[in-house]
């Protein structure tokens, strides 16, 4: 074999080598539009560079995301709290887990007919979110502003029928998630989440009558099936997702409606 055929099998060797490392890994992860998808746009350039290729799947509601990552039409999803998940993947069977906290959505209460709590008349409608653990954290929020009793403000799940003090008489409408905004108009105030409210143009620092402290337990978190916690490219994800230029874009453009929880 020459000299001149050996230098040559070997510079194909090495390009073919660059070549395949300039294709990144392609990883699918499911998010609601904002500030889920916002977040992981602002970090798909740095994966790239990392040779993860982020792909963004965009869904509008809270119960799709996790079966697509049970089925595997996707890698991670990233749109939901703890408690969520907790309950969802009690009641449905499925094998998915945590990575980890990102950020916290406050969770408030709107209302297109009055400007305070305190204009809120006896027998007034208002409109909760139809799942579990978001239901019993609008509950909760309304609890701690003194709005309702609840027998144990610690029950994540809480129900209406573990209302013991309803002052104003208040009835409530369970809603799915994210038909709240849609709902504002025919009710008398509305709790709607963080993400869902910003989607329909409401500022929760400014719009809303009451809002959850920065204290809040429902972070939302990045969640994987079991078994691909320590996946390298998901590992990057995380670590781009909990880095100061996700913090610092956090507090520049959502100015206390997004909080990071990192």
């Amino acid at each position: 074999m020459s000299k001149k055929f050996v230098k040559l099998f070997g510079n194909i060797g090495a390009f073919l080598l660059l070549s395949v490392g300039a294709f990144a890994g392609t990883l699918k992860v499911g998010a609601t539009p904002v500030p889920h998808a916002e977040l992981l746009n602002l970090v798909k350039a740095d994966l790239k560079k990392e040779g993860v290729d982020l792909k963004i799947v965009e869904f509008t509601d809270y119960v799709t995301p996790n079966l697509a990552l049970s089925d595997k039409e996707i890698d991670v999803n990233f749109f939901q709290h703890k408690p969520y998940l907790d309950k969802f993947v009690e009641e449905r069977k499925l094998n998915l887990v945590s990575l980890g906290n990102v950020h916290v959505e406050p969770i408030g209460l709107y209302s297109k007919k009055v400007k305070s709590v305190n204009e809120l008349k006896n027998g007034s409608t208002i409109a909760i979110p139809s799942d579990p653990s978001n239901g019993g954290r609008a509950l909760i929020l309304l609890h701690n502003k003194g709005i309702i009793t609840l027998k144990d403000p610690k029950n994540l799940f809480a129900t209406e029928f573990d209302i013991v003090k309803n002052p104003k008489k208040l009835k409530f409408k369970p809603t799915e998630v994210a038909q709240l905004p849609r709902v504002l108009p025919d009710v008398t105030a509305a709790v709607i989440n963080g993400n869902y409210a910003l989607e329909a143009g409401l500022n929760p620092t400014k719009d809303s009558i009451l809002l959850e402290g920065k204290e809040s337990p429902y972070a939302n978190i990045v969640v994987v099936r079991k078994g691909s916690e320590k996946n390298q490219d998901i590992q990057k994800l995380f670590k781009a997702l909990r880095s100061e230029k996700v913090k610092n874009f956090i507090n520049k453009k959502y100015n206390g409606a997004v909080v990071a929880a990192f």
